[in-house]
């Protein structure tokens, strides 16, 4: 009995052409090149300070809280707002607020927080993974 598999049953397939790998780098180059980024330091959590007039509004809108189990994440910044020129942006998780801790509270209360106070000190850290599973659950 012949145990070879009949190939003649099969389609033929073409393969994309093969794409060289980029060229290797010496890691003493890599930090100026503008294939690698090696910028970590918008990862590692900020100090926004904000100071907001009686019924000014503050830049910025969020998301999230304790029903997510994702925490509170900033879901837009105003452009030319004081929460951007203090370098707020979409993506950043609010770890805490004037000592607050924001990772497992509920929305309603951050916004409470966040609205009542004239003088803000906002812990955050940008983190667009979480950010955008949260985006995720919330989409129909």
């Amino acid at each position: 009995m012949d145990s070879r598999i009949p190939y003649d049953n099969y389609p033929v397939v073409f393969l994309p052409a093969y794409e060289n790998p980029p060229a290797w780098i010496p890691p003493h180059e890599r930090i100026y090149h503008p294939d690698y980024n090696n910028e970590l330091t918008q990862f590692l959590p900020q100090i926004i300070t904000l100071k907001k007039p009686p019924g000014a509004q503050l830049g910025f809108n969020s998301r999230g809280g304790k029903a997510s189990q994702l925490g509170i994440f900033i879901s837009k910044v105003m452009p030319d707002s004081d929460a951007h020129r203090a370098g707020l942006q979409e993506g950043d998780q609010v770890l805490a607020v004037n000592d607050v801790d924001f990772q497992d509270i509920e929305h309603s209360k951050a916004v409470d927080i966040l609205k009542t106070a004239r003088e803000i000190s906002m812990h955050a850290c940008f983190f667009p993974y979480n950010y955008h599973r949260q985006k995720e659950r919330t989409v129909h």
